[in-house]
């Protein structure tokens, strides 16, 4: 979570120091609100894909330390249907722009979305990661043991779906995960009044 002051480089926001996530590390370029709304929904359902070199180039210098020694990029996929409607995966562009940034390479395929699931919209954040429990899973041969990676996806909103990919990649075998988004949702600016309500992005 951003804080208004400067912090040790150890430091934990409160959310983290009460329940830590399966993943290390956290990192988001932009606080999903009124100015920057536009311009994730354009890139996530407006298919203006133009805009992926340049937020990958600002996801680069916010998570180049991150990639330092790991050893691959993981988008968080999409459910086949849901891929299909919408015919690409932005998150899959995202990492693949950061590969040619200087990035780790791309695994696209380890990790799979087994069942589609319902709308994270309106849900609380209890009700967010029953819906997410067990949706995922790592292919077979994905050779994935003992390595660090990085998830990779457009916006954090609860983090319900991106503990529950760093819990299955954990399990499987993985070393380390840190997570890099394009923006991250705060909670007290989830608000009807100000940035939209986190059903614009579902």
């Amino acid at each position: 979570m951003p804080f208004d002051f400067h912090i040790a480089p150890n430091a934990l926001c409160g959310a983290c120091s009460r329940a830590r996530p399966p993943y290390e590390r956290a990192r988001a370029v932009l606080r999903y609100d009124d100015e920057s709304r536009p311009l994730v929904l354009a890139f996530k359902h407006g298919d203006r894909l133009h805009l992926a070199p340049a937020f990958g180039r600002w996801m680069a210098r916010t998570g180049a330390p991150l990639w330092q020694d790991a050893d691959y990029l993981v988008p968080v996929p999409l459910h086949w249907t849901r891929l299909f409607a919408r015919r690409y995966n932005q998150a899959a562009l995202l990492a693949h722009v950061l590969h040619k940034l200087g990035g780790p390479p791309v695994a696209t395929r380890w990790l799979v979305r087994k069942r589609r699931t319902p709308s994270q919209g309106r849900k609380s954040g209890e009700a967010r990661r029953r819906n997410v429990q067990g949706a995922f899973a790592v292919r077979r041969d994905a050779p994935l043991k003992n390595k660090k990676l990085i998830l990779i996806d457009d916006v954090m909103t609860s983090g319900a779906t991106l503990h529950e990919c760093a819990r299955t990649l954990l399990r499987a075998g993985a070393e380390r995960v840190d997570v890099l988004t394009l923006a991250r949702i705060i909670p007290k600016d989830t608000r009807r009044d100000g940035v939209a309500a986190e059903d614009d992005l579902y």
